[in-house]
């Protein structure tokens, strides 16, 4: 049976750091591991719109020696003609692995119950495992060891950002804090899966509304849009219901003075983060960026040793 990546803790606090591992080794020598030498091909199927993604896992294939069959669910017969369980056996008999960037989890988890090649989650509406494996990557390389770290995540917690951080950063023994509305407060299942998993790894949970309690002291600060895509028609309500929970300098201020700050990108200046935060000295942003590529390369080269 393969081993698939469709969200967080699909990985053990060990594996997480051996794919990171890896993924450090294989930014200092980019060519250095060859998983997909023949070339084979990797299905990156996009159900929505990408720069990061799409690059980053198109060059990264092509490095590990693969070729990347770019496809979009409009121009193919997956999910309206032909079923997901169906389209992922067709794939697993002309590809060495699945990437898909798509809406719903359970198509996601279809795709991988279908298929005996990896599937990789590049995206869902719960989680966003490939960016915290980004993420993870760039705070290690920042601050060091990660277990014991206070991560801060201001905005939406009900977010698939927001949703991977607490199951990422639980996996790795780190304070992952989530300060967000009411109304917007993450899925209470996830909080209790990562809860769970912070009680094997010496990490902790926090979730409140309260943007202090949650960047004080904290080691890294992260945002992400308050209006993701598919919410467009909810941007006027979504500015007034964030409008307190902007990163700005003052909210930085009450971090750790050595805090870095992240966000996944796109951003939008003067909405979820102050202009002056996201082009500071404590942004790693373009760092995060680029690491999307070394994480992507680390965990197919994982997956496909686990095959």
């Amino acid at each position: 049976m393969a081993t698939h990546f469709l969200r967080d803790d699909d990985i053990t606090q060990a594996q997480q750091a051996e794919i990171l591992d890896l993924a450090l080794a294989l930014k200092a020598a980019p060519y250095s591991e060859k998983p997909l030498a023949g070339p084979q091909t990797v299905a990156v199927i996009f159900d929505k719109t990408s720069t990061r993604t799409r690059v980053s896992f198109a060059v990264g294939i092509a490095d590990l020696g693969g070729v990347p069959l770019i496809m979009d669910s409009g121009s193919s017969q997956l999910g309206a003609k032909e079923s997901v369980s169906d389209t992922a056996r067709v794939l697993e008999r002309m590809v060495a692995a699945i990437v898909w960037r798509t809406f719903s989890q359970a198509g996601l988890e279809e795709m991988a119950l279908g298929t005996g090649v990896p599937v990789v989650n590049a995206l869902s509406d719960d989680f966003h495992p490939c960016q915290l494996l980004a993420d993870l990557l760039t705070i290690r390389e920042h601050k060091g060891e990660l277990a014991g770290l206070k991560v801060a995540f201001v905005g939406d917690g009900s977010s698939n950002m927001a949703h991977s951080y607490l199951l990422a950063c639980a996996t790795a023994g780190m304070h992952v804090r989530i300060a967000a509305p009411a109304t917007y407060q993450p899925n209470p299942v996830f909080v209790a899966d990562a809860e769970k998993i912070a009680a094997t790894t010496g990490g902790s949970v926090l979730v409140t509304e309260d943007c202090a309690a949650a960047v004080s002291g904290a080691d890294v600060v992260v945002t992400d849009t308050w209006v993701s895509m598919g919410q467009e028609d909810q941007k006027a309500q979504r500015v007034k219901d964030f409008g307190s929970y902007q990163v700005d300098a003052a909210l930085m201020a009450q971090a750790d003075t050595a805090a870095i700050f992240m966000h996944c990108l796109p951003a939008y200046r003067g909405y979820e983060v102050s202009a002056d935060v996201l082009d500071g000295e404590q942004s790693v942003i373009w760092d995060e960026a680029e690491n999307r590529l070394h994480a992507q390369k680390a965990l197919l080269t994982w997956l496909l040793r686990q095959n």
